[in-house]
């Protein structure tokens, strides 16, 4: 990785703030009719090709064109474009996102994949959304779901389904530069390379890497002040891969690719400290590397019928501070695709999936401790899924389910049923109901922790003791499960406007929750310790709207606009989810002229609660605005700036569910140019 990070660092001094892309290969946003965009292909929903218009679920995409002119620098920025996703930045290096709230620093129910390759962290239970990236310019696009895809993904799929599908290495033939930097991204750059080998066989090869400053610790709303450390959550990373794509014959594909990476940051957290009896606040650098490669085989067998293999391996070694979390896991996927009596589509597949990993406390079995610390597990499953065409194809109906077997809550079923009808062309009327499972992870069935110590006479705690959370995990714990009620209605009524309007029921059982186990005084009288035990005595029910628009104003200047009303209730009456009632997105995108882009980004997110580490706290809502401006003197080159969060000097976006201190995300401008060769 040495050599990795000496080449990222001449490509900055050398490029300065240059990016260089292949501005051919990228059709200009506002050059696609609505209809087009209605049209757009995905795979996420039935995993075959279809046209986003003919899809019965909750699908929004994200394309490299909205990539590349929302000024995102990461995934999960470039997230906050589609409807219904909760994206909150905790600090430089860490996010909450989730689908349909029940937002968390590891939201339990979403399932995540990049080309393919399940991301979701079966120790923990969510996405360490740090340690995913790629080339942005390399993404075709994102497929987001909301709402249950647990027939086609398996457990944990239960609120959406985030898939990122990148360019195949024939799509990214030559070279490509970037480079740029401002005062909160303060360095970033990458290099790709992509050729063709022979006439049916192309490669691509890559390296990256970025620095990051810190964000503001906010001591008005935890009570630790550790004199506002601007550097407080900073952050590097330095990455490498490759892809290969061969077509074997004509019926024969393959795809072989890899990544390996490794990442510094700093976290500020709060660690117990029993002789004192308080807690100390510390900066912490925590360090990841990780790697993981993927094939994957794909045969048609006619016009009507496909088969794919795709095997991948994942492995990283991560250190936090607190504790050090190995992982490594093994996926065999097998998937076929077939016609049966003319109007019957079958889909059908197996997975197992292998997984070891190693968790261990660092600073003693006092304060963090997994039982075991060891473990194997394993996942098997099969699906089948019939898609019946009817009435000349005006109406569809899909039935499936899933069968799986985990190690943590033993069987599991997951069907779904859907259905769209298209009255008329530029019209779909879709609904479903679907079953899905989230899956108990290492921590609700191993941790014990001690996991803050709160001072006497102090706001959360008016006795005369210190006191002392133990959190215990719970043997029992079993899978939560959902039943997902869906509607949508999607229409293109005139040439230039477009509507895509869903809404949802949820009814959630089995949740995550503590049940106290009663407190007492501790070993030596000085303090009081309360045990609380991870159980599954949760219910909740949540429904929602969703409303996404796209208004071709003008032939050179376009408008997207999305808002998501959500409401959640559980039957504890609190509020467990750190997600807002109302988000909402307007993005202009206007071509000035053929060489000049200017855009627009507005964003409004609503009041939130927050049950975090420091108590209930109100997260403030706000407004934000982005914007950027990109020249192109040449074919070949662009020279952007952008300015992220311009209202405010900085803004809380969310308050940790952990011991991680929050930050509030500050104002940020950074320059970009781009090339290729």
């Amino acid at each position: 990785m040495s050599k990795l990070h000496t080449l990222l660092t001449t490509l900055l001094l050398s490029a300065g703030a240059v990016s260089i892309s292949h501005a051919e290969d990228d059709d200009n946003i506002n050059n696609l009719s609505i209809e087009d965009l209605l049209n757009v292909e995905v795979t996420s929903v039935s995993k075959k090709a279809q046209s986003l218009n003919d899809a019965a679920a909750a699908i929004f995409v994200i394309s490299q064109e909205d990539i590349k002119r929302s000024g995102a620098t990461s995934i999960p920025e470039a997230l906050r474009l589609a409807p219904g996703l909760d994206v909150a930045r905790i600090n430089a290096n860490q996010w909450a996102i989730s689908a349909r709230g029940f937002n968390s620093r590891v939201a339990h129910n979403l399932q995540v994949l990049i080309d393919g390759r399940s991301v979701y962290n079966r120790s923990f239970a969510g996405v360490d959304w740090e340690n995913q990236d790629v080339v942005l310019e390399d993404i075709d696009r994102i497929e987001v779901i909301r709402g249950p895809g647990a027939t086609m993904w398996g457990a944990n799929a239960v609120n959406g389904v985030i898939n990122i599908i990148t360019k195949t290495a024939r799509e990214t033939l030559g070279g490509l530069v970037t480079a740029g930097g401002g005062n909160f991204e303060q360095g970033f750059g990458s290099f790709r390379y992509g050729s063709q080998i022979n006439a049916e066989t192309s490669a691509r090869a890559y390296v990256k890497g970025f620095n990051r400053g810190g964000n503001l610790i906010q001591p008005e709303i935890t009570g630790y002040d550790i004199q506002n450390a601007p550097q407080s959550d900073h952050w590097d990373k330095q990455q490498g891969g490759f892809r290969l794509d061969s077509k074997l014959n004509n019926r024969d594909e393959l795809t072989f690719q890899g990544d390996v990476y490794s990442s510094s940051a700093a976290l500020s957290s709060m660690i117990p400290d029993f002789n004192t009896l308080s807690d100390n606040v510390l900066t912490n650098a925590t360090h990841t590397l990780g790697g993981n490669l993927l094939g994957r085989f794909q045969r048609t067998l006619s016009t009507t019928s496909e088969f794919k293999v795709q095997l991948y391996y994942d492995s990283y070694d991560r250190y936090m501070g607190i504790f050090k979390d190995a992982r490594d896991t093994l996926d065999l996927d097998i998937q076929h695709r077939f016609l049966w009596l003319q109007n019957h589509e079958i889909i059908w597949g197996a997975n197992y999936k292998y997984g070891h990993d190693h968790i261990v406390g660092t600073r003693g079995a006092r304060s963090f401790n997994m039982n075991p610390a060891r473990v194997n597990d394993q996942l098997a499953s099969v699906f089948i899924q019939d898609e019946m065409s009817m009435f000349d194809d005006k109406l569809k109906f899909s039935l499936g389910s899933k069968l799986e077997h985990n190690d943590y809550s033993g069987f599991e079923g997951q069907p779904s049923a859907h259905l769209v009808w298209a009255p008329v062309n530029n019209q779909r009327i879709w609904g479903g109901v679907s079953r899905a499972v989230r899956t108990p992870s290492r921590i609700e069935k191993g941790i014990d922790y001690l996991g803050w110590i709160v001072p006497a006479q102090s706001r959360l705690n008016p006795t005369d003791f210190p006191y002392v959370s133990k959190w215990q995990g719970n043997p029992s714990f079993a899978a939560e499960n959902v039943i997902t009620y869906e509607i949508g209605y999607r229409t293109s009524v005139i040439k230039n406007l477009s509507f895509d309007i869903s809404g949802f029921y949820s009814k959630y059982r089995g949740l995550n929750s503590y049940l106290p186990l009663g407190a007492n005084l501790g070993t030596d009288s000085s303090y009081i310790i309360e045990n609380l035990l991870m159980t599954n005595r949760e219910q909740a029910h949540s429904y929602g709207l969703e409303v996404a628009s796209v208004w071709q104003m003008l032939k050179w200047w376009r408008w997207d606009m999305n808002h998501s009303w959500y409401h959640d209730q559980h039957a504890s009456k609190i509020n467990y989810a750190s997600s807002p009632h109302h988000r909402s997105s307007i993005r202009g995108l206007i071509n000035v002229t053929s060489n000049l882009d200017f855009d627009v980004w507005w964003r409004y997110v609503g009041q939130a609660n927050a049950d975090s580490a420091f108590g209930y706290i109100s997260i403030p809502s706000y407004f934000a605005m982005d914007l950027r401006t990109a020249w192109r003197p040449s074919k070949n080159l662009e020279l952007s700036v952008t300015g992220q969060n311009l209202l405010q000097n900085k803004h809380l976006e969310y308050v940790s569910d952990s011991v991680f201190l929050p930050a509030a995300i500050v104002r940020g401008v950074y320059g970009k140019i781009s090339l290729t060769f």
